[in-house]
Parts: structure tokens; sequence; C-alpha cells
């Protein structure tokens, strides 16, 4: 019997559920968590109960951010979970690896290119290993694409136009809460769009060599909403008249895990899970446009848009065979507002292979059962149970990681500069 691999998790918002529950249940035989780590006592309580009541887990030791390296030093994990503030994981990772441990992070790795290569000299310093949580490689359409291409279906891939709408549940989400500031979480082109180009990475076996980008604040916060006519405005949402009627509130208190999380831990730092996204102080964008020259000369052209009716995404691959196109459409979804399941799960799905002299055909894919498209129960087999040989090599390492936010990073600095980005420039590889 082998011994049971021991993690700590730091960071006990919305995101740890994914991996605590994981370990509680699926897992139990082959891993062990042991602690929590987080700024906010409240919210490790929360998790511990859910770890308790929800999962019949025995509870965990729990340590406040300032005591992360006593909790090394006492606990002595194989592995740190890292599902923190996007602007914190550096600081994590890497005194994780410099203390002796391996690191699973929630993507993106980090939110600018000054701490990725603060954490590319730390793994080549300390020669541990970064896993990157990419559920999104993992779902069974996203694998039949790669299947496609490397195959050959539609020769040699030349450009992809892709083309992301977040939905006015989901993507106001990210305006309501620290996601708003660009230096937590680096936009949406950091924060969200890491998946989607780690996706064409994966997918066309390539890397980001320039960048330029246009984006722009169109839809939330107050000057926008002042210009289309809007007159009752508020700073939270619970609680609050004002609040009442606007589809875009985030009311707290009625629903139980967003009340245990963030209503209930408030009086220790102040955080606000429930802002306004028409309210000051936003300062990311909501409309993103995105060009992009690979390594291969294959060329893409990328929108992200946060304010649209439906969920998803439309995805065309030309070729010097013909074309593929992919269109998927998920489930809304607020984060820790309900099942994990849910989050990016599947409403619809359709891949169509249009070959350059033939007739076009349907492409059928298994049903994936989980969420985003029935990618998680993979990706935690991944990481919890036993990896199975995997032609497509989905782990993603922290390459992998740094490779996909350094398209995002670039853009960030060309929307700010006017200028093409050479992704060359932001950081050195080992």
């Amino acid at each position: 019997m082998s011994m049971k691999k021991k993690y700590v998790l730091v960071g006990a918002g919305g995101r740890a559920e994914f991996f605590y529950q994981a370990i509680a249940t699926s897992f139990s035989e082959t891993s062990e968590l042991l602690a929590f780590c987080d700024t906010n006592q409240t919210r490790m309580n929360y998790a511990n109960r859910q770890l308790s009541d929800k999962y019949g887990y025995h509870k965990v030791n729990t340590y406040k951010a300032e005591q992360f390296e006593e909790m090394i030093a006492k606990e002595r994990p194989d592995a740190v979970i890292v599902t923190s503030v996007d602007r914190t994981h550096h600081t994590y990772i890497i005194r994780a690896m410099e203390l002796g441990c391996d690191v699973v992070t929630e993507k993106p790795m980090t939110v600018d290119e000054k701490k990725c290569q603060e954490i590319l000299d730390a793994v080549e310093r300390t020669g541990r290993n970064v896993r990157v949580t990419f559920n999104y490689r993992y779902a069974p359409h996203h694998t039949k694409a790669r299947e496609l291409i490397e195959d050959g279906t539609i020769g040699k891939v030349t450009s992809v136009h892709f083309e992301w709408l977040l939905n006015t549940q989901h993507g106001a989400d990210y305006f309501r809460r620290w996601h708003r500031d660009k230096r937590n979480s680096g936009g949406l082109l950091v924060h969200k769009s890491t998946h989607h180009f780690d996706l064409v990475n994966f997918w066309i076996g390539s890397e980001p060599e320039t960048v330029f980008a246009f984006g722009d604040l169109l839809f939330y916060g107050k000057e926008n909403a002042e210009q289309r006519g809007v007159t009752k405005f508020y700073d939270r949402a619970t609680g609050t008249p004002n609040a009442k009627d606007d589809p875009f509130a985030l009311h707290m208190d009625e629903n139980e895990n967003l009340k245990g999380l963030y209503l209930d831990a408030e009086h220790e730092d102040g955080y606000r899970r429930d802002q306004s996204v028409f309210g000051d102080g936003i300062n990311i964008e909501d409309t993103m446009g995105v060009m992009v020259k690979y390594k291969n000369n294959a060329i893409m052209t990328y929108s992200l848009n946060a304010y649209l009716p439906w969920e998803g995404y439309r995805i065309a691959f030309n070729g010097t065979k013909g074309r593929i196109e992919m269109t998927v459409v998920e489930q809304s979804y607020v984060n820790s507002g309900g099942e994990k399941s849910q989050e990016g799960a599947l409403k619809d799905k359709s891949i169509t292979v249009f070959p350059m002299f033939a007739a076009p055909y349907e492409v059928e894919v298994e049903e994936g059962i989980g969420g985003h498209g029935g990618g998680d129960p993979v990706l935690l087999n991944d990481i919890f149970g036993t990896p199975v040989e995997d032609r497509f090599k989905r782990a993603a390492n922290h390459i992998d990681g740094a490779r996909s936010i350094l398209t995002g990073i670039a853009a960030n600095r060309s929307i700010r500069t006017g200028q093409a980005v050479s992704v060359d420039e932001l950081v050195k590889f080992h």
C-alpha cells in the first residue's frame, strides 16, 4: 500500500472546494488534506464545516496567511494547492518550492511578466514541480479538436478565429469582486483568457510570438450606466433597497454558501463579494479584441465580451486542407453560488469538419460528465489519482502556465501602449 500524498491548501474561498471535495471523496485513498491557510479565519472555519458536514471528512488545521511557513514546517506536506487571489499566487508558489514542496496552482499562474519570471527562476533554482490546473484541456470535445488537428484532418493550421462570450450572470460576476481591480487579476485577458490562450497553444502545438490588442470598459462601470440612463445606484447589493430589482445584483443573504464564505466573513477583512457592477473603481476591460501571431506562423483573431445574452464560444480553425468549426454553449454560473459540477457545464456542442474538396461532416464526441465540459473529473484524477498514459499530454506545467498568461500579459501591454508586443521580450525561459 503506497503512502498517501499529503496536501495543504492556501486560499479557502470559492475555488478551494473544487480541490478539497475531491480529496475528501473520490481520492481519499491516495491523497490527504492536512491544513487550510487563508487571510480570513471565518472562511477557513466555513471550509472546515463543509469538509466535515458535507463530505464526511475530518476537520483540518488552520493557519493565517502570515503563518504559511509555520504550516509547512509543522504539517510537512508533499504539495501546496494554491487557490488564493491571483496576485498572491507567485508568493505561495515560490515559497512552497523553496521549502521543499511541489505546487498545484489554480489558473492563472500569476498576473504579470515580473511575477512570471520569478516563478520560472524559482522552478529552475529548486527543481520542484508546478502543475497548473487547465481543466478545459480535459473536456472530451477539446481533446477531440486536438486529435483532429494532430491527425492532419485540415492539414497545417494557418489561422484561428476564436470568439468567447461571457453572459450577464457569469460575466458580470468578475465585476462584483476582487477581479474588478487589475492589480488583483490581470484583467480578464489574464484571469479568464488564460484558459482560452492555453487551449490554442495546446490545439495547434505552438506558442505566441507577437500580440496586438484593443480593450475597454464599455458596459459595466458607473459612467457607462449613467450614459444609458440608469439613476439608481448602490455600493453593494445585499440588504440595499436600490439593488432589489436589479438583475445584476448578487444577494448573498439568499445563498447559504455565499453567506458562509463571504458575508459572515466580512467583519475580519471588509471584503465585499457583492459590489455593484455599475459602481466606481472598476479598472478592467469588459470588451476585448486580440490578434496573435504564433511561432508556427498561424494567426489568431480573438474576442472576449463579458455582458452577452448567452455563455459559450465559437471557434474556427482554418488549414491547408479545410476548416473545423466548433460551437459550445455552457451553463451560466456564479462562483460559489451552486454546485461545482455546474461550472462550465455543457448545454450544447457541435464540431463540424469542412474538407477542402469533400462534403462537410459532423464529428461525434462522447458526452463529458461534470464541470468544464466534463474536463473536471479527468483533471482531478490526473492530479490526485493514478494518471493514465495520455497521448495528448494534457497535464500542464509551469511552462504551459507561463505561455498561456503571456498572451494576455502582452495584450494588456498592447492596450496600454498601442503597440504590438513581442512575447519573447517579456520573460526568459530557462
